[in-house]
This record gives structure tokens, sequence and C-alpha cells, in this order.
């Protein structure tokens, strides 16, 4: 295996190791001994540096050793990506899973918008956009880093939903009981028109900063 390769997957391992550990056992002891402001340095500073250490390695890697799976790739991984940006752009306004003061208010509020489609709107976006790349069978460093993310994504919720119910008890339990962890996709058109507007502005500026970023024309780009 090509040693870029194998740092590459070190690298993933210990950023997504790394994040459930700060983030779940270590925190309370981490947070005693250095108080929040010193955890958030050791956090930032752990996953920038596995996170750097991830970018240097795939940018080392062989760019495209799998040949790639077509246009049907391709298309599956535009049409997934709309509904990517569409969950992240909602996920930022009113969500009680984000360290904001009013959080247990907003869990005890009726869930609107992309909540509607999953209470956890952030993850299932990253998840996606995993699926989107996985999809396309590009290279081994991009299934390296879209498992990682996709693993991060979908486990992280989960272990989400049991540190909110540790931090905020009752709210999130009821927060839980009127959202769901699965995406219920058939609310997903009715999230709202401006929102469904702005996502594919974004979508349209982030799949075209794909080609001069990657060299790879994405998206809708890639038939125009």
């Amino acid at each position: 295996m090509d040693p870029a390769l194998v740092s590459l997957t070190a690298a993933m391992l210990a950023f997504v190791g790394t994040h459930f550990a700060l983030s779940h056992p270590l925190r309370a002891p981490l947070v005693g001994l250095a108080g929040e402001k010193g955890f958030s340095v050791i956090y930032s500073l752990v996953a920038f540096a596995t996170l750097g250490w991830g970018v240097w390695a795939f940018r080392q890697a062989p760019a495209a050793d799998l040949g790639g799976s077509g246009e049907a790739g391709w298309i599956a991984a535009t049409l997934l990506t709309l509904p990517a940006m569409v969950l992240l752009l909602g996920s930022f306004r009113g969500n009680p899973a984000l360290p904001a003061p009013g959080a247990a208010a907003a869990a005890r509020a009726a869930p609107h918008g992309v909540f509607r489609v999953t209470r956890h709107p952030m993850m299932w976006s990253f998840a996606l956009w995993a699926v989107s790349h996985i999809a396309l069978w590009w290279s081994l460093r991009t299934l390296i880093v879209a498992g990682a993310v996709l693993i991060l994504a979908l486990v992280g919720a989960r272990l989400q939903d049991r540190k909110k119910e540790a931090l905020m008890g009752e709210a999130w339990r009821e927060w839980e009981a009127r959202t769901s962890y699965w995406p219920r996709w058939g609310a997903l058109p009715g999230v709202g028109a401006a929102l469904w507007l702005a996502a594919i502005l974004a979508w349209l500026a982030a799949s075209y900063a794909h080609i001069p970023g990657a060299g790879v024309p994405a998206g809708v780009w890639r038939w125009m």
C-alpha cells in the first residue's frame, strides 16, 4: 500500500478517534483539569493537528487510482449533494444541538424546517457528502476520507444524543420524542422556499469551486 495512503488512514483514525474521545469520555476530566476554555484550546489543537496531518497525506496520495464509476456516479453525487446543502444551511437556525444560549428552549419548541426531516441535519449533510464521494469511486484517498466522515457523522450523531440527554435532561428527551435520527425524506420539500433557494445557490457555488480547488468539474458544471 502506498505510504501516503497508510499515513492518511492513520490520520483519519486519529481525527475521528480523538474527536470521539475528547467529546465524550475525556471531556469531563479534561474540563475538570483545564476548565472549559482550556478544554476548548486542547480540543482545537488536537483537531487542527490531526486534520492538518490528513490534508498533508491526502495531497501526497495518488489522485485517481480507482478509475471512477462513470456518469452514473457523477449523477448520483450531484443529486446527493443538493439535499446535503439544504440540511447543512438549515441546521444553523434554531438548532438545540449547537452550544448556544437558549438550547433547552429550542429543544422544547416544535420542530421546524430541516428538523422535521431529522434532528441531526448537519450530521446527515456530512453523511450525504461522504456517500456522494464514495459513489464516484475516484480514488482510495477519497474513499478513506469519505469513510471517516461518514463514521464521524452517523456514529457521532448517536453519541451526541447520549451526551445531550445527560446535559439537557428532559428537554432533549422531549426533542428526541418529536424528531427522528433517521431522515424522513418526505418532509424535505417542505422545509421552505427561501432555504431551498439559498441551498441551490450555495450548491452551485460550492460545486463550481471544485474546478479550481480539485481540478475536476463537479455538479451540473460537469455537463456545461
